[in-house]
């Protein structure tokens, strides 16, 4: 039974910072690039980051460059997303991602992941 289960959101204030965290089961971590997408209200999904199945890249979408990490931890099969500065327009749920084999060239296609978790919501105040 694959699962991937996100924790750590909930409501901070602008410019305060949250670690989202990702644990899996169901299937062989280090195969897969893991990716972060969220969902803001009204909004479609987009693209947040991702970590390719080695660690040896990794991809940040351009509007939180220089304020979000996106890192693994294979020994416990777990993907973390570090987030700073935190602005009222991050308010989303927070979705990760595995993808098998995934390309750096395709992490920010949905459709390269073939495993989604329910989501974790980020409400940031102002």
């Amino acid at each position: 039974q694959v699962q991937l289960v996100e924790s750590g959101g909930g409501l901070v204030q602008a410019g305060d910072s949250l670690r989202l965290s990702c644990a899996t089961s169901g299937f062989t971590f280090s195969n897969y690039a893991m990716g972060w997408f969220r969902q803001a209200p009204g909004k479609e999904r987009e693209f947040v980051a991702a970590i390719s199945w080695s660690a040896d890249s990794t991809s940040v979408t351009d509007s939180m460059k220089g304020r979000v990490t996106i890192s693994r931890d294979n020994a416990k099969n777990t993907v973390y997303l570090q987030m700073n500065s935190l602005k009222p327009e991050d308010t989303a749920v927070y979705y990760c991602a595995a993808a098998y084999r995934g390309r750096e060239t395709t992490y920010r296609i949905a459709r390269t992941y073939a495993y989604w978790g329910q989501g974790t919501q980020v409400t940031v105040s102002s």
